[in-house]
């Protein structure tokens, strides 16, 4: 092709006046013909432009295609972490992603008392379903956990002191720290023990007049070995009985079914803290439960009547999207068809050999090779727990240029790489997900 002079390049009323251009927004193609000929003319000045003339107005076109995309899209997850935070935690059924339409599509009796016809309380539409699962007198959402902790901060030691063990100072995921949102909430930190090794002994010594409830986190995104030691759930209880403090257990993940079922090791479950005694239980929805973002809290009826009429409450509370997609996740626990419907579950208690069969199927349809492979759970859940995986395996010239031209495609597909290749992870696949998967890896394929 003939070199292009910038004496070649057209105007940008003459470009806009082509006719693939009338349809688009003016504003939106007058500044995409603006920086297409302004860097056209840049790069025919050095000689570097790979166009033509005549390929302008596509290159218009998919400049305003991309201001005009939503930014928040669709993603496959092929990494192997299922709780991905970075890709939006949790997937949700298609009961909650139904029920979460159905409360968008028109009104709702979101704070309606359809039986009084009288206004009602949009914390009543979950409650019974989580006092039914976690034997809890009382419960209450919020709209992501550290919203939930504040509350519990906020509305029962503000102005007093909260005491803490100093290995579980825990720092969160995007840099939020766990002392600063008791610091926010006007609460005194009382760190006690060391880093490694807490007693309840020191809880003990550490309360004063001042004190107004014990704290324990766990510590849900990094594991502490070797020699350490925390006390345990009922030895922390009794001290708080013992002085007539309520005691809080902010669980981060937490889970109502047990882990060990699936070869991992025991995730903290909510039932159990609250029958070990404990006053609140705060743990996420978007993670283990398998829910939309949320914050709940459970325990007992008094301690959760004072958060309800906080305040702070009217600003961290869950809108009708969330609670739709909340109460439908919790009914999966409910009819006991949480591994068959959540899809958190469904991934974590996938048997390797059906793994496998998927791989063997899409790595005949990609070029691709089948190799065994561990998961991680992600989302600050089981650190250090990896689950047998199969994935499938691209060998390219470059793999990091492969997974940048997955991430590209349309729907994006976001791998990994391990030994020089791109890794499919199935784990972190749905079933129903690999036609799809297969389509955009040989549409990566075919430009290659």
């Amino acid at each position: 092709m003939a070199s292009v002079q910038p004496r070649d390049l057209p105007s940008v009323d003459r470009l806009l006046r082509d006719e693939r251009l009338a349809g688009l927004p003016r504003e939106l193609a007058l500044q995409a013909a603006r920086d297409v000929l302004d860097e056209a003319r840049r790069a025919t000045r050095d000689g570097g432009w790979p166009f033509s003339p005549q390929d302008l107005p596509r290159l218009v076109e998919d400049r305003v295609a991309q201001a005009t995309r939503p930014r928040l899209r669709p993603v496959l997850n092929a990494s192997g972490v299922i709780i991905h935070t970075n890709l939006g935690r949790a997937p949700l059924s298609p009961a909650a992603l139904q029920a979460a339409e159905e409360a968008s599509r028109g009104y709702s009796n979101l704070e309606y008392d359809l039986d009084k016809g009288e206004r009602g309380s949009r914390h009543s539409l979950v409650t019974d379903l989580l006092r039914r699962l976690t034997g809890a007198e009382d419960a209450l959402v919020a709209n992501n956990n550290a919203a939930a902790m504040l509350l519990i901060l906020s509305a029962l030691a503000q102005g007093r002191e909260a005491i803490i063990s100093r290995g579980q100072l825990v720092e969160i995921g995007g840099g939020f720290r766990i002392p600063d949102v008791m610091r926010q909430s006007g609460v005194e930190l009382i760190e006690v023990g060391t880093t490694n090794r807490t007693y309840a002994a020191d809880f003990e010594a550490a309360i004063s007049p001042q004190t107004a409830l014990l704290l324990r986190v766990h510590a849900s995104n990094f594991l502490q070995v070797g020699f350490v030691h925390q006390p345990v759930l009922e030895e922390l209880v009794g001290v708080g009985r013992a002085h007539d403090l309520p005691v809080v257990d902010d669980l981060g993940s937490g889970s109502l079914l047990d882990t060990t079922r699936f070869g991992l090791v025991r995730e903290p479950m909510v039932q159990g803290s609250l029958a070990a005694g404990m006053t609140l239980v705060a743990f996420s929805g978007d993670k283990l439960l398998g829910g939309p973002q949320a914050g709940i809290i459970v325990g007992r009826a008094s301690e959760v009547s004072r958060l309800r009429r906080h305040p702070l409450m009217r600003a961290i509370r869950p809108d009708k999207l969330t609670l739709a997609a909340l109460g439908a996740t919790l009914l999966h626990y409910v009819r006991g068809e949480a591994e068959r419907e959540v899809p958190v579950w469904r991934m974590i208690s996938a048997p390797l050999e059906a793994l496998r069969a998927r791989a063997e199927n899409v790595a005949a349809n990609v070029q691709g090779q089948v190799t065994e492979t561990r998961s991680a759970i992600g989302g600050g859940s089981l650190p250090g727990q990896t689950q047998p995986s199969a994935a499938v395996a691209l060998a390219a010239d470059s793999a990091d240029a492969l997974a940048t031209r997955l991430r590209r495609v349309e729907p994006p597909v976001i791998s990994r790489i391990e030994d020089g290749r791109v890794l499919l992870d199935l784990r972190s696949v749905l079933p129903e997900q690999d036609a799809e998967l297969q389509r955009a890896v040989r549409a990566v394929r075919a430009v290659l």
